[in-house]
């Protein structure tokens, strides 16, 4: 009793190893995945051909499919020695193949793998690409169960069973994440048969072709700019080496700290103007200061950037059992509060403080805030709102009160530490807010000067009314943000 895989090859029959067709050939009976398979046709006609392509009409999905031929095969080979056949090479995707082999090894029962040619080779030369280029391989059925696909835009990559319109459709959504929707890919079709045939078209365009079938894949060649994570990684990783650059590789972790959050600050200045463009570019600089101080960190062998990703990964998923487990919530608020319950549990211990954890870098309007939000879950704050407008106008009279510049400092820091409290009563981001406020006056200002200009006044002639004047011109002409 036992069971041997023969890979059909990807073709007809002119790609069968002499080792397959000799087991083919003395077999009585050859169990196939399926018979549209153009080496099926060309079989000894002495053995009888069985398939699964019955199970394919009746089951709900492929891994019931899988499941079944996979318990089939097992029953038969218990009893008796059997031929199971299967296109291309039994390792390369063939879900069947792995299961059984799986499966056979639990239960004792002997499996025999004859490999076979795949896909992968006259795809290849169809496309006159090299493997040893960096290519990729995966199955576009599986791809397409993800949002984002991990494939690395700087190395071609291949894609077999695409074999419908559909499925292409779907394919083409996800690829788009990684790809431009104008970048040339290449429709294999029937590869390594006599009417094998490549289409070049669009990524948009892929499912468009009328010649998609079962026996179709998608090579996709490398963007012709770097654009992986992998590549900036490298890029920084040069700028570091000796023959880098002398300013970057003089830096250390303190000395990028500025950097850091400038970049970050001009990220939220890109988001306040909407400005796309703007964004894209201020996320690219605010990346190069994670990568540099990760890069920086795996210098001293403290950790990597893998290390990082794997970090956050993991606990983006710990931390949304919703999502990724059985946890069930009923709005925004749940997820919140689940989150801070997750967060705190995770800690190894109790911190001294409920406010130990906050940062000290961040801006202080935004670091206020944070403060109040944590305290006020233990119950310090102004049970109405009402309180806090009180409060508001006690520092604005003790402001006034003040007389010395220490004592006006410390009183509008008051002031402007209940004018927090206040945000957060309303449900308003204070940094948010005065990032808009600044430039919603910035806009307008700049308004005033260009009709300053534009009506030939001058500056020093212009007192406080008529300035005033303009402003409210600016303010009434809807022009302001």
């Amino acid at each position: 009793m036992g069971i041997t895989v023969v890979g059909l090859g990807p073709g007809d029959g002119r790609f069968l190893t002499r080792e397959a067709w000799a087991i083919l050939a003395a077999a009585e009976t050859v169990h196939v995945r399926t018979a549209r398979h153009p080496a099926v046709a060309d079989l000894p006609e002495t053995v009888q051909v069985v398939s699964f392509d019955e199970v394919y009409e009746t089951a709900v999905d492929f891994d019931a499919v899988y499941d079944q031929i996979v318990t089939q095969m097992l029953a038969l080979g218990r009893e008796a020695d059997i031929v199971y056949a299967v296109p291309g090479h039994p390792f390369v995707g063939e879900s069947t193949v792995t299961r059984l082999v799986k499966a056979a090894e639990a239960e004792n029962v002997p499996v025999r793998v004859v490999a076979g040619l795949s896909f992968v080779e006259p795809s290849l030369t169809a496309v006159q690409a090299d493997a040893l280029d960096g290519l990729q391989i995966f199955d576009a059925i599986e791809l397409t169960n993800l949002h984002y696909p991990p494939l690395n835009p700087d190395q071609p990559a291949l894609l077999g069973q695409v074999y419908s319109r559909m499925l292409a459709s779907e394919l083409k959504l996800g690829l788009t994440a990684v790809y431009p929707e104008q970048h040339t890919v290449a429709l294999i079709h029937a590869a390594g048969t006599a009417v094998e045939s490549v289409e070049r078209v669009p990524l948009y365009a892929i499912d468009r072709s009328e010649r998609i079938d079962h026996l179709t894949s998608l090579y996709i060649p490398p963007l012709p700019y770097a654009a992986s994570l992998n590549a900036l990684a490298e890029t920084v990783a040069v700028l570091r080496s000796p023959n880098g650059c002398p300013w970057d590789i003089e830096q250390t972790p303190q000395s990028m700290r500025g950097g850091l959050l400038e970049e970050a600050s001009e990220v939220l200045e890109a988001l306040d103007a909407e400005d796309e463009d703007g964004l894209r570019e201020e996320l690219g600089d605010l990346l190069y200061h994670i990568v540099m101080q990760t890069q920086m960190a795996a210098e001293e062998e403290q950790f990597t950037l893998s290390d990082i990703i794997a970090g956050i990964e993991a606990k983006l998923k710990r931390r949304h059992p919703h999502v990724w487990g059985d946890w069930e919530v009923a709005d925004t608020a749940e997820v919140l509060r689940n989150w801070e319950m997750l967060k705190q549990d995770e800690k190894e211990k109790q911190a001294a403080s409920l406010l130990d954890n906050i940062p000290q870098a961040l801006p202080a309007l935004a670091r206020s805030q944070k403060i109040q939000d944590k305290v006020r879950k233990v119950g310090f704050d102004w049970p109405e709102i009402g309180g806090i407008y009180d409060k508001l106008a006690e520092e604005l009279a003790e402001v006034q009160a003040a007389q010395t510049p220490e004592e006006r400092a410390d009183e509008l820091g008051d002031l402007l530490f209940v004018t927090v409290n206040l945000a957060s009563w309303l449900g308003v981001d204070a940094e948010s807010a005065l990032r808009g406020a600044n430039l919603k006056f910035s806009q307008r200002f700049r308004q005033v000067e260009q009709l300053v200009t534009a009506r030939n006044l001058d500056w020093a002639q212009l007192d406080l009314v008529a300035l005033e004047a303009i402003w409210q011109e600016v303010k009434e002409g809807g022009t302001a943000v």
